[in-house]
C-alpha cells in the first residue's frame, strides 16, 4: 500500500459533491487510467493528522509485518461483532409481538432511542436507564408496610350501652413514639397554587367596610373579602395583628419582649391552648414521651384575671412554667368577649410562632393524654394531609348548627340569622350526600391539627376574618372558608371522627361548673347525751327472785277489708250475744 493511495483513502472524508465534479470533469476531458476507472482526486490535501498516522502505520508494518497487522486487524473486527451480538442480545426480549417502549425519567420527561427510529418496525430495543431519583422538593406521604397492624385497623362497633348514648372514645391505631418521630417529613408538604403568602400592616386604620371588622383584624371591604378567595401563586390578605409589624407588639393582643422571642425559637412542633377570665383549671398532659419534652413548644396563653388567680394560689412563679406548659401573659386584648379572644391563637398560631412547622391546638378544658408526635403521624403525615379537624358528633349541617347555637344561647339570635342569610346568597346550601367526599359541614372545633405551609396558612386566616366579621361561632363559618378554597384549589381537609379525637383528649369541665358540682360539706349531728348512770344494787341476803316466764305476743294479723276468711268444714262459729230486745219483727 502506498502512500498515494493512502492519500487517495483520505480524501474520501472529504467533501462528495466535490469529488463527483471532478470525476465529471476528468470524463468529460478523457482521462481514464491503466483499469478503466475513472481517477479520483481528494478534493483537500491531507492534513497532517493523517500524515503522522501514515507513518504510524508504516512504523506497525516494519516491525510486524502485513501478515500480522492483518491478523491483528482481523481479531479487532471479531471482538467488536461480538460486542454487537451481546449488547443486541442482552436487549431482546425472548417473547414475541417486540414492541418499542421508551426511557421514562421521574414519568414526566420521555427520551427516545435514537438508533431505534433507524431500524426497521421488526426490531426494537429496550434499554433501562437507572438514574439516581432526585430529592423530592416536597413531602409526598408515604405508605406503611404491607401486613402493617394498622392497614387492616377497622373500627369496632360501639358498645351496646342502653345507659349511656352520649360520645364516646373509640380505638385509634398510633404508631410507637420512635417510629412516629422516625417518619416526621423532612421537607414541607405541597402548597396547591399558593407558594408566597404576606400578611397586610396598616398604621392608619381604613375602617370603611360595609360591616363588621374591628381594629385588630381591620376592616376589610366586601370586594377585599372576594379577592381574598382567588387563589393566586402570591396574595396578601388580612390576618390579624393589622396595627404592628410584628404580631404581639402594640398590635392586641400584646406579650412581653421575652415571650416573643421564646416563641420564635421554636423550630418543630408547637402544642398551644389559652385560658381567659379564669374560665379553666390548667390540665397537665400525660404519657408524654422524653423526647417530646425536649424539643414540643408546649405554651399556654392566659389574661391579666388568670395570672392573678394563679399568683395568688402559688401554682404560677417567676419561671412562668406550670408543669409542662410555658405560660404567656396576654395584654390588651382586643375583645370583650373572651371567647372571640379565644380564636387568636387558635387560628393564628402560624403568626405567633413563625418558625414553627406543625402546631396542635386544644381547648383549656382539654386534657392530652397522646404523644403529639403520634398525633401528627396518625391524622397528617400517614394521611399527607396539611390540616386536619374531627367533625362534630351529632351535627354536620351548618343550618342545624345554627339553631343549636340559638337555643342554647351562645350568641345573639339576630346576628346568627344574619350570617346564615349571607351564607345562603352566596351558595351555602344544607348538608347532603352530593357533598361527598366531604362527609361534615360542621367540625368539633377544640382541636386543630395542621402543618404551617401557605394555603393551610391561607384558610386559617380567612376564617378568622369570618369571625371577625360575623359571629364568633366559627363552627357556622367553617364550610364556607373550605369550600371557596377548594373551588379553586384540590387541597383537601382531613375530618376525622370525633371518637377518634375523644381517644387522646380528655375533655374536663369549666370551674363555674366544677363549683357546682363540688360536693357539700355535710353538717355533724353531735351525737345525743348519755342517760343518767343507775346506782348500784343494794346487796341482800334473800335469794333472788326467778324471773316469771312469758309468752311472746305474736302480732296480730291484718286482714284487708272486703275480704273474708273461708270458713273450715266442722269448726264451730260463736256468735255475738247483744244484751237487750232480741225479737225481730216478721211481718
Amino acid at each position: 500500500m502506498t502512500g498515494g493511495s493512502l492519500g487517495i483513502r483520505s480524501g474520501s472524508y472529504g467533501s462528495l459533491d466535490k469529488q463527483l465534479q471532478n470525476n465529471n470533469n476528468n470524463n468529460n476531458n478523457g482521462i481514464v487510467n491503466n483499469n478503466g476507472l475513472l481517477p479520483i482526486q481528494s478534493a483537500r490535501k491531507p492534513s497532517k493528522m493523517l500524515k503522522e498516522k501514515e507513518r504510524l502505520y508504516h512504523s506497525i508494518c516494519k516491525f510486524a509485518g502485513r501478515k500480522k497487522v492483518g491478523m491483528l486487524l482481523l481479531c479487532v473486527i471479531s471482538a467488536a461483532v461480538f460486542g454487537w451480538v451481546l449488547y443486541v442480545g442482552k436487549g431482546e426480549d425472548p417473547q414475541e409481538g417486540i414492541t418499542r417502549q421508551n426511557i421514562s425519567l421521574n414519568n414526566s420527561i420521555v427520551i427516545r432511542n435514537p438508533d431505534s427510529l433507524a431500524q426497521t418496525e421488526k426490531q426494537s430495543y429496550n434499554v433501562s436507564l437507572a438514574l439516581p431519583p432526585p430529592p423530592p422538593a416536597f413531602f409526598l406521604g408515604y405508605t406503611l408496610p404491607p401486613g402493617h397492624p394498622c392497614n387492616i385497623f377497622t373500627l369496632p362497633p360501639p358498645p351496646a350501652d342502653k345507659k349511656r348514648t352520649g360520645p364516646r372514645p373509640c380505638p385509634v391505631c398510633y404508631l410507637p413514639v420512635e417510629e412516629a418521630i422516625a417518619l416526621m417529613p423532612k421537607v414541607p408538604s405541597y402548597s396547591p397554587i399558593l407558594k408566597n403568602l404576606t400578611y397586610i400592616y396598616e398604621e392608619n386604620l381604613s375602617r370603611e367596610t360595609e360591616f363588621g371588622g374591628s381594629d385588630f383584624g381591620g376592616y376589610p371591604t366586601l370586594k377585599q373579602r372576594n379577592d381574598s378567595y382567588d387563589i393566586r401563586e402570591s396574595m396578601s390578605v388580612h390576618c390579624g395583628f393589622v396595627r404592628g409589624s410584628k404580631p404581639g407588639r402594640n398590635t392586641g393582643y400584646d406579650m412581653d419582649e421575652d415571650d416573643l422571642h421564646d416563641m420564635e425559637q421554636c423550630h418543630g412542633v408547637v402544642v398551644a391552648s389559652a385560658i381567659f377570665a379564669n374560665f379553666d383549671e390548667i390540665n397537665q398532659p400525660r404519657n408524654i414521651s422524653d423526647y417530646s419534652r425536649q424539643t414540643v413548644c408546649f405554651y399556654m396563653f392566659i389574661d391579666e384575671v388568670t395570672e392573678a388567680y394563679l399568683k395568688n394560689s402559688g401554682k404560677l412563679d417567676s419561671s412562668k412554667k406550670i408543669g409542662i406548659w410555658r405560660t404567656v401573659v396576654i395584654h390588651n386584648p382586643p375583645y370583650k368577649d373572651g371567647r372571640r379572644t379565644g380564636k387568636i391563637p387558635k387560628l393564628l398560631v402560624h403568626r405567633m410562632f413563625p418558625n414553627a412547622r406543625f402546631s396542635l391546638w386544644i381547648d383549656g378544658k382539654l386534657e392530652l393524654v397522646v404523644d403529639p408526635y403520634q398525633i401528627l403521624e396518625r391524622f397528617l403525615w400517614r394521611k399527607n394531609a396539611t390540616f386536619a379537624i374531627s367533625r362534630h358528633y351529632k351535627r354536620f349541617d351548618v343550618f342545624m348548627e345554627a339553631e343549636a347555637n340559638k337555643v342554647a344561647g351562645k350568641y345573639n339570635n339576630a346576628s346568627i340569622d344574619f350570617q346564615v342569610e349571607f351564607y345562603k346568597k352566596e351558595g351555602l346550601t344544607p348538608y347532603s350526600e352530593a357533598k361527598l367526599p366531604i362527609t361534615s359541614d360542621v367540625p368539633e372545633g377544640c382541636v386543630i391539627i395542621r402543618e404551617h405551609v401557605p394555603i393551610s396558612n391561607l384558610f386559617t386566616c380567612l376564617w378568622f376574618n369570618e369571625v371577625d366579621r360575623f359571629t364568633s361561632r366559627d363552627q357556622i363559618s367553617f364550610s364556607t372558608v373550605r369550600d371557596h378554597i377548594t373551588e379553586k384549589t384540590n387541597w383537601t381537609i382531613n375530618m376525622f371522627f370525633d371518637c377518634e379525637r375523644r381517644n387522646f383528649v380528655v375533655q374536663k369541665y369549666h370551674k363555674d361548673v366544677l363549683e357546682h358540682m363540688a360536693p357539700r360539706i355535710p353538717v355533724v349531728a353531735l351525737p345525743p347525751p348519755l342517760p343518767p348512770s343507775l346506782p348500784p344494787p343494794e346487796l341482800s341476803n334473800e335469794p333472788p327472785v326467778k324471773p316469771v316466764e312469758t309468752m311472746p305476743v305474736r302480732p296480730a294479723r291484718k286482714i284487708q277489708p272486703g275480704r273474708r276468711r273461708d270458713r273450715r268444714p266442722g269448726s264451730r262459729r260463736h256468735r255475738k250475744v247483744i244484751s237487750g230486745n232480741t225479737d225481730t219483727d216478721t211481718s
